[in-house]
């Protein structure tokens, strides 16, 4: 009879080195982002070992402000955060109030 392999991974969260799902993009393209920046600099002309410096401390900066994300809002948690700014801070509602009693009475019936 034959025997089938199980995968056990299926709907798990793609983690890498700790950071979980939307992170490993911010991270790539954090670090993506500062090799552009290095690449600009050297070919304006720029002394070596400033792009070198610029590089490393970019990079340095983009690993831990990952990780930092990662450790504070976790798997969800940065999606969560951003959409709360797409609500809105309160409701108005421009009708009297005597006129939003009167039309519940007239839907009622």
């Amino acid at each position: 009879m034959a025997e089938y392999f199980i995968n056990k991974g299926v709907n798990k969260p793609a983690e890498f080195k700790g950071l979980q799902s939307q992170y490993l993009f911010i991270f790539a393209g954090g670090l993506l982002g500062t090799f552009v920046i290095f690449i600009v600099m050297y070919l304006a002309g720029i002394n070596q070992w400033i792009c070198i410096f610029t590089g490393l401390v970019l990079a340095f900066v983009v690993v831990w402000l990952t990780f930092l994300l990662n450790r504070k809002f976790g798997r969800f948690g940065l999606m969560k955060h951003q959409a709360t700014r797409t609500f809105p801070r309160r409701i108005i509602n421009r009708r009297s109030i005597p006129g939003l009693f009167s039309n519940q009475r007239k839907e009622a019936k």
